[in-house]
């Protein structure tokens, strides 16, 4: 699966969400979910199935970029499918 997630470290601290890239959401076309530290990613993997109006294919290429953020942040992801979170 093509990720989409990059990281967003030129801006510094953004706190206003309209302002982050489509790039650092795990959801990008819905913005859902920024991926910006190593608590949203772990934020992100925990409200996963609480995430309303996105397809099976949506949700791929979302674990895709949560994996990418994941790995960059140094966070543990164990699941190998977003099928298997929240189990």
């Amino acid at each position: 699966m093509q990720t989409t997630w990059m990281p967003s470290t030129e801006h510094g601290k953004i706190h206003n969400r309209a302002e982050l890239p489509q790039s650092v959401f795990a959801f990008p076309q819905q913005r859902k979910e920024p991926l910006t530290d190593a608590d949203h990613v772990r934020n992100a993997l925990a409200r996963f199935d609480q995430v309303d109006g996105v397809s099976d294919a949506d949700r791929d290429l979302a674990f895709a970029n949560i994996k990418k953020a994941a790995q960059f942040y140094g966070v543990d992801v164990r699941e190998k499918s977003w099928r298997e979170l929240g189990r």
